[in-house]
């Protein structure tokens, strides 16, 4: 029985060893999955971890949106002030420029040339620093309507001057407006007065002899002169000192000399060309000739010479008045009459080939000259010559004249 229990114990031995290592495999399979849950938990737990590290929580995330939107609040705040601060400036720095406030002081000469060409006047105050907006200076022109005030002509503008001002020193009431003072010398012809009143800057030759030609001067001393050349004027434009502006519109030159000579020329004198059976225009005819002749002292007595000439065709000249004076009227500028001129230049004003009176005035006389040729002095003369004294000597023939010459 102890045998064979001893064999049972030893037969249920390996068994129960048998049990043991079934149990222990369970075991270690169940800590395997623990360990394995664990391993997991780990790593999951690393993951979120490292999320949480790499993304801000969302209670993070939303008080960044809110400093976001507080952010562009403020930047758009910031472009709203730094907008209206310039613009502001710009405001200002415009306004100043229109008052003519804080402007360094300028002064310029500012010429117009053509009063319907304003965007050249806006140019000229630019350039010459008067203004500093064009833009602005047109515009505030525009909606003032002084635009169709500013006339032609020189202006000294400066910087004290704010655009209403300048817009006002523009006009013909301007005190801005630039003047020179000229004086024509008796004997001028119209084209000689033309050309000084050029180089005086107060117009253009081009514009003066338009005008001379082509406008309606609405005096009776011109009613009978056709309109079509500038020398219709020659002999009227009265030789004196004269203030004209710069730039001046050519009528208002000419309309300026016109009205000296229908002042000068008064009614009284006017009276007296009809008493003796003479026209203006005759009249003055002879006292242009007298002008270009005389010496200055002996005007009456030249007078009286072409007097003479006129009033006894068959004496003396035979009616030619033979006056130099009148060929080089005709003349290039510059070129001296000669003996061979006398016969050669073809011209209705050379009085060696024609009788009588020239067409017109060969200058612009002085009322000295006005009134010889009115009261010419009674004399015998039909000829005169400058002598080396510088004065003319006169004669009653032919043989008495060349007697003088050869001496």
């Amino acid at each position: 029985m102890e045998r064979d229990r001893r064999y049972y114990d030893d037969y249920d031995r390996p068994r129960d060893r048998d049990r043991d290592r079934v149990y222990d495999w369970d075991r270690d399979r169940d800590r395997e999955r623990d360990r394995n849950r664990d391993r997991d938990r780990d790593r999951n737990r690393s993951r979120e971890n490292e999320r949480r590290r790499t993304q801000p929580p969302r209670g993070t995330k939303k008080k960044k949106k809110k400093r976001s939107a507080l952010s562009n609040s403020m930047i758009y705040i910031l472009m709203v002030c730094g907008v209206s601060a310039i613009l502001a400036v710009l405001c200002w720095t415009m306004a100043n420029d229109m008052l003519a406030l804080n402007k360094e002081q300028t002064e310029a000469v500012i010429t117009i040339k053509d009063e319907k060409d304003f965007g050249n006047v806006a140019d000229q105050l630019k350039d010459n620093d008067i203004i500093n907006y064009k833009f602005l200076f047109r515009l505030f022109a525009t909606f003032s309507g002084k635009t169709d005030d500013i006339v032609a002509g020189q202006y000294r503008l400066d910087t004290s001057m704010d655009y209403s001002a300048i817009l006002n020193n523009l006009s013909s009431r301007s005190v801005s407006r630039m003047t020179t003072e000229v004086t024509i010398p008796e004997g001028y012809s119209m084209a000689q007065i033309f050309s000084l009143l050029e180089k005086k800057g107060v117009s253009t030759v081009e514009k003066l002899e338009d005008m001379a030609a082509t406008h309606d001067y609405a005096f009776s001393f011109l009613q009978d002169i056709p309109l079509g050349e500038p020398t219709r004027l020659e002999g009227y434009l009265f030789p004196d000192t004269y203030t004209f502006y710069l730039g001046e519109d050519p009528k208002y030159v000419i309309n300026k000399m016109l009205v000296n000579f229908d002042a000068k020329v008064t009614d009284a004198i006017r009276e007296q060309i009809t008493n003796k059976g003479k026209t203006i225009g005759e009249i003055i005819n002879v006292a242009s000739m007298i002008e270009k002749e005389t010496d200055g002292t002996d005007r009456a007595t030249i007078a009286s010479v072409i007097q003479n000439r006129l009033n006894n065709p068959s004496g003396g000249t035979q009616g030619y008045l033979q006056i130099d004076a009148t060929i080089q009227y005709v003349l290039p500028e510059g070129e001296i009459v000669s003996e061979k001129d006398y016969q050669t230049v073809e011209s209705p004003y050379n009085t060696y080939l024609n009788k009588g009176l020239p067409p017109g005035p060969i200058s612009n006389p002085g009322l000295a000259s006005i009134m010889a040729a009115i009261n010419p002095d009674k004399t015998n003369y039909f000829y005169y010559a400058l002598g080396e004294d510088k004065v003319h000597h006169f004669f009653a023939t032919y043989a008495e004249h060349q007697a003088f010459l050869n001496s």
